[in-house]
């Protein structure tokens, strides 16, 4: 979805939801996950409007984006893969994981498949450290995952 001229329609809804918005101290990271549900992702022109519109600094716009890693400057696949490379699931193999899915998506970690279907990310850390290593599609969560399950944990978001 091209975001890059302001007669896009998801600009009307952002500032109309950031309009009524209460009061816009503190609302940040609210108004932040608002723009990625519209646009779904926050590239600096989206980070701009923001800023504009909610009277802060780019600076800090881009600081919260940076920071927080459910955001995301470029466009994800239908279903997002993110893999944790915390200590523990980093420990229990992750980046074998990580290898697999890059060499069966035939992308590289922050890339897109060219049909679209699925991106690539990893994470610093998911809290699920019981399951290491974990792999994220989408909304569900995959624990103890080897190499040898990425074709079959592919295959279910195959005809999706």
């Amino acid at each position: 979805m091209t975001t890059c001229c302001k007669t896009h329609p998801g600009y009307e809804e952002l500032a109309a939801f950031i309009e009524g918005l209460p009061d816009k101290k503190g609302e940040l990271i609210t108004v932040l996950h608002r723009a990625q549900g519209i646009f779904g992702c926050l590239p600096r022109e989206i980070q701009e409007y923001v800023a504009e519109k909610m009277e802060l600094p780019l600076a800090k716009v881009y600081g919260v984006v940076k920071f927080y890693s459910f955001f995301h400057m470029l466009p994800r696949g239908k279903h997002p893969i993110s893999v944790c490379m915390g200590t523990a699931c980093y420990v229990r193999g992750a980046e074998d994981v990580v290898e697999e899915l890059a060499k069966q998506l035939k992308i590289k970690v922050g890339g897109v498949t060219e049909d679209g279907k699925f991106s690539l990310d990893t994470l610093r850390c998911v809290g699920a450290c019981g399951l290491a290593p974990v792999v994220i599609v989408g909304e569900k969560v995959y624990g103890r995952v080897s190499p040898s399950q990425i074709s079959a944990i592919l295959a279910e978001y195959a005809e999706a």
